[in-house]
């Protein structure tokens, strides 16, 4: 796989490193928010390549070669793992043109969205690994996120028909280790119509996803070995991600 990504890549080589991003990253994107429009962003955009987009390339370069050395079923790539700045403002109140952070997937290899199940203002329904790069909010996640219909029934029938395996997965102790449990960004008040409200995991029927996360330190993701934290989080989730895989 690597040979592959770093053909698609371009500019960006195995050869070139991940050194860590750079503190004064972090500050970009606090200015970004305080001054999100084309007037600051335009004469900047070259800093912004520097400190944020060729970082961030490079990161999931060497994201990708660990995956590969750990077996890991999840793809890296330095051109379609990364979200891009500027916003899809055409249905949102929001005008600002720009996010105030940077992201990256990482789709489950061969899944039905590996090629990038994303919605238009970059939220991904993929299952797969996810990092988040923003001032105050750094971490590191994963699961399957606001899926579609027909996933999200999936997921409740799963844990309707099979709840011994379900909770093998997310009380795998690697897992709970490195990011306690799983969650839902957004629930539903009741259990929902044809599932049973005394089922053991009758509560997680309210669930419109299945996520999980851990925050990162500033000195983390400064750091370069900010790859080794990527891939030793993401295959301590492989418990998880391996039972949203198969959800169609």
């Amino acid at each position: 796989m690597t040979g592959t990504t770093h053909a698609r890549s371009g500019a960006v080589s195995a050869d070139s490193g991940f050194d860590g991003f750079d503190p004064a990253a972090i500050q970009f994107l606090a200015d970004l928010a305080e001054h999100n429009d084309r007037a600051w962003f335009q004469p900047r955009k070259a800093e912004y390549e520097r400190l944020l987009k060729r970082p961030m390339a490079l990161l999931c370069v060497a994201v990708a070669e660990r995956f590969v050395a750990r077996g890991t079923p999840l793809l890296s790539d330095p051109v379609r793992s990364p979200f891009r700045i500027y916003r899809d403002t055409r249905f949102s109140r929001d005008k600002s043109p720009y996010k105030t952070h940077l992201a990256a997937t990482f789709p489950w290899i061969g899944g039905s969205d590996a090629g990038g199940g994303t919605d238009a203002d970059g939220g991904a329904h993929a299952n797969g690994g996810y990092f988040n790069f923003q001032p105050g909010e750094m971490y590191l996640g994963g699961g399957v996120w606001m899926p579609h219909k027909e996933r999200l029934a999936a997921l409740r029938a799963l844990i309707r028909n099979d709840p011994e395996r379900v909770r093998a997965a997310i009380e795998e102790p690697g897992f709970v280790a490195v990011f306690g449990e799983v969650r839902s960004h957004e629930s539903l008040k009741r259990v929902p119509p044809g599932f049973p409200v005394e089922h053991p995991l009758a509560d997680m029927f309210r669930w419109k996803d299945m996520v999980f996360g851990r925050p990162l330190g500033d000195d983390e993701v400064t750091a370069p070995t900010l790859p080794d934290t990527i891939a030793d989080g993401l295959a301590a989730a492989m418990p998880v991600l391996r039972l949203l895989n198969g959800l169609g």
